[in-house]
């Protein structure tokens, strides 16, 4: 009887061993490289441009907001501060509206010794983590300004890097593609964008009515024409 019950049934031993195999295959799959799948509640947003409303200047403002950017695991990167980017900790809350770029855009390959020769060059178009690699290191040397070199010029320096098209990104337009193209995460991250514009317009038209609409107006006359003029008319103002 002793002996008897030391055996292991076989059975159990299967189970065992597949109860072993399985958390390794299950770490595989979820690392796959090629995943572009947006998860919200774990703030992953591959290949993604992102945007958060800012405090306070989102109030009067609500087309305004703080950009960054999803690598191709879904991490958040932004330029946060002076010599400073940030990875996987969006600096002013959650992502509220995202653009996802097609795979065509974002090419993700795992590269050989001599295709990284290539892209050092100039000889070769980066891939969308590579881009992004680049555009941090140079960011992590610059100082930050929200009126010459900002969020929108990191992410506007990062798409100029992958050279997809003719178009050559400017904070004006990056902006333009968040507010056109930009879609909304749920419906909370809509509210949360507009309800605090809603409630300062009301007060302001409320107490102030046309001196508020005046100055409001002003408002948005002077940083369109500030960006506008930085971007088209004085060349290497606003840095990209």
């Amino acid at each position: 009887m002793i002996l008897t019950s030391k055996f292991v049934d076989p059975h159990q031993k299967d189970l065992a061993m597949e109860s072993d195999t399985e958390p390794k295959h299950m770490m595989i799959e979820h690392n796959v490289p090629n995943s572009m799948q947006i998860d919200p509640t774990r703030a992953r947003f591959p290949c993604c441009i992102v945007w958060t409303p800012l405090p306070v200047i989102s109030w009067f403002l609500p087309f305004v907001g703080h950009v960054g950017i999803g690598r191709e695991d879904g991490v958040i990167v932004d330029f946060a501060g002076p010599n400073f980017v940030s990875v996987d900790n969006f600096t002013f809350g959650d992502v509220a509206r995202y653009i996802q770029l097609t795979k065509e855009k974002c090419p993700i390959t795992y590269r050989s010794e001599e295709e990284f020769k290539l892209v050092e060059s100039g000889r070769n178009q980066y891939t969308w983590d590579e881009s992004l690699k680049k555009t941090t290191q140079e960011y992590q040397q610059q100082i930050y300004s929200i009126l010459t070199c900002n969020c929108h010029s990191f992410v506007a320096n990062h798409l100029n890097r992958l050279e997809t098209g003719p178009t050559c990104w400017n904070v004006v337009n990056v902006a333009t593609m968040i507010l056109l193209k930009g879609q909304w995460v749920n419906t909370q991250s809509m509210i949360r964008s507009y309800l605090s514009f809603m409630m300062v317009f009301f007060l302001g038209v409320t107490f102030g009515g046309a001196n508020f609409l005046t100055f409001l107006a002003f408002v948005v006359f002077l940083v369109f024409g500030w960006y506008l003029c930085g971007t088209y008319y004085f060349k290497n103002f606003i840095r990209l």
